[in-house]
């Protein structure tokens, strides 16, 4: 029986080690899958290590690339976290801090912080205590970076996108349901905190308080989509949830969550934008480049009324070929823009009866264009269309074209620098019989007389024009081949002197289709051909006009200086905002459009209004 007994006691010993064996394994089993999914919840973030914690930066954001995790204070934490915040703000400078200078392409410019509308400087207080020095001076060069980020992302903006970004800065409206949008950043800012609030158990109340203020606002904007829906009372909603964020910013929070949330809005945010900012390029391109309905509209009723009436011939042709009256050239296929630019010529001549202009324009806006002259002549000048596209030349090579405009981007701003086109470079052989020409571009306006710049002495130079320093020869990448003055200042189209005997004697003409040949054939596009030989061909071939003569930027700079608009002889509209479009700059429109006859019933008929 002992034995049997021991027996007994030896079998219940090996089942007892049995089950502890089992259960070291069942633990150890639990163990292995509880440890990876505590990493995975990030439940490893509570527990205190003496090492560095690397955050992932993004491309917003300044990399912070190493974090002290243990001895990274309370108030450190939160000023961090609120430098992330801060950087996710806009930079919306208030009407009143635009500081209205002056700066065009003729040398009146201002600063570049006043032209921008940017705020020119932070205001400090004098003399902090010093408790508050430092806070003083963080704050200062925080808005001191803030400014530098604005101003790099505007040039950013402007080389891109050219005078969009001026456009589009001066006709900013105010923001649309601010409310609505404050509360939106504060779901957001509240959504990033409370993870990390709910994981502290002595924080129960704050906890409850975030999550019924994060609840209630999810409620209101479900169903809010612009201030006008929101309920009444919304505004101590909105300051509790402040006061409730505030509160939780004073204690330490898990950054790697605050910063997720936060670099999830920022991406929203700028994915978001940069959709916006397309869309409202090619609007804005559209524009620009879409002729306007109306316009379409008179030239189509002015056509139409061609054809109905009976054709009347020129009695007086022969002044067309008189090399003893004054010659001007328009090259267009804007009918209210070649009236704008005769009207107001002929408005300030002493004597317009010597005053001759040839309009040249293409097919489709022929016949509107002479049945335009012909209901509204100008006082006793006179006037000749003429159809490019119907001329007979010997040199079947050059295209005919309408004056072309370059976009030329600096390091600081956006410049539009216009030249002559290839139709210009047919103007000898066309007045085979005149000496001399002024070439008016359609986007410009007169306002003195003309008439002394037949007078000029040229000195032997082909090509009167107001000259430019803004911008030089030598700072154009696109002038990769010929050799030329790199310090050589540029010259405008708009208003042009051309002394067509010289320019013949120098075979001004052969020389640029040589160029222009000479550089075809590569990657390069036929505008930018255009340009390079345009400029190799006048090389030294420009009489350089007092700038009083012509002012240039009135289509793409808000700033010129009122003075210089008084003084200058003619304003040229250069750049994308022509005063005939909506996109126009409002201020300088009324110069332009009180020269429009607007007794014509077509322009009511077809609601011109530009």
């Amino acid at each position: 029986m002992k034995g049997g007994g021991g027996g007994g006691g030896g079998v219940g010993g090996g089942k007892r080690r049995w089950k502890v064996l089992v259960i070291g394994v069942l633990v150890l089993v639990i163990l292995s899958m509880l440890v990876p999914l505590a990493f995975l919840l990030g439940l490893h973030n509570g527990f205190h290590s003496p090492g560095f914690v690397t955050v992932q930066p993004a491309s917003s954001f300044e990399s912070f690339t190493r974090i002290n995790a243990t001895k990274h204070t309370q108030r450190d934490v939160s000023e961090r976290v609120d430098e992330v915040l801060q950087k996710i703000n806009p930079v919306l400078p208030k009407k009143s801090d635009i500081n209205v200078g002056s700066r065009d392409m003729n040398g009146t410019s201002g600063s570049l912080s006043e032209k921008r509308g940017l705020p020119v400087s932070p205001t400090v207080v004098a003399n902090p205590s010093p408790a508050n020095k430092t806070k003083t001076e963080a704050t200062y060069k925080g808005v001191q970076r803030t400014i530098a980020s604005a101003d790099e992302s505007w040039r950013t903006c402007e080389m891109k996108y050219g005078s969009y970004c001026l456009w589009r800065e001066e006709n900013k409206e105010p923001m649309k349901d601010a409310k609505v949008k404050q509360m939106k950043d504060q779901l957001f800012v509240a959504r990033a905190y409370y993870p990390s609030i709910a994981k502290m158990p002595s924080q129960d109340k704050l906890t409850r308080d975030m999550k019924q203020n994060i609840q209630e606002f999810e409620r209101i904007l479900i169903v809010s989509s612009q201030d006008a829906d929101l309920p009444p009372q919304v505004e101590k909603k909105v300051q509790k949830m402040e006061a409730v964020i505030a509160k939780a910013k004073s204690f330490p929070v898990d950054c790697n969550n605050v910063d997720k949330k936060l670099r999830q809005i920022l991406d929203l945010t700028e994915d978001e934008t940069s959709f916006h900012m397309k869309q409202s390029v090619f609007l804005y391109q559209l524009a620009v480049h879409t002729m306007p309905k109306s316009l379409h509209c008179l030239s189509m009723r002015l056509t139409v009324e061609h054809f109905k009436s009976a054709s009347l011939e020129d009695p007086i042709s022969e002044k067309f070929s008189d090399p003893s009256l004054l010659h001007f050239v328009i090259i267009s296929d804007n009918i209210l823009a070649s009236s704008v630019v005769i009207n107001s010529t002929v408005l300030y001549a002493r004597d317009s009866k010597n005053f001759v202009f040839h309009v040249l324009t293409d097919e489709q806006n022929y016949f509107a264009m002479t049945q335009w002259f012909v209901r509204n002549p100008c006082k006793q000048s006179t006037i000749q269309v003429l159809n490019i596209e119907k001329l007979e030349l010997d040199d079947s090579d050059m295209k005919l074209s309408l004056p072309a405009e370059f976009r030329v981007s600096q390091q600081n701003r956006t410049h539009y620098l216009s030249l002559f086109s290839q139709s210009h470079y047919l103007l000898p052989k066309l007045f085979d019989k005149l000496e001399k020409v002024v070439i008016l571009d359609d986007d410009v306006v007169v306002q003195r007389d003309l008439s002394p710049l037949w007078d000029l002495d040229m000195e032997g130079k082909v090509n009167g024009a107001v000259k430019s320093c803004t911008v030089r020869l030598g700072q154009l990448k696109s002038l990769k081949r010929g050799i030329f003055d790199t310090n050589a200042c540029l010259w405008m189209s708009g208003l042009n002197v051309v002394d067509l005997t010289r320019w013949r004697e120098l075979g001004v003409s052969e020389t640029y289709q040589k160029f222009y040949k000479e550089m075809s054939g590569g990657d390069e596009s036929s505008e930018a051909i255009a340009l390079q030989a345009s400029l190799l061909t006048f090389q030294d071939q420009v009489y350089a006009l007092d700038d009083k003569w012509a002012l240039s930027g009135l289509g793409y700079d808000h700033y010129v200086n009122a003075q210089a608009i008084k003084n200058a002889a003619v304003l040229h509209y250069n750049g994308n905002m022509k005063p005939w479009l909506e996109v126009g700059i409002p201020k300088y429109k009324n110069y332009w459009r009180k020269h429009l006859n607007r007794e014509d019933r077509f322009l009511s008929d077809c609601n011109v209004n530009p």
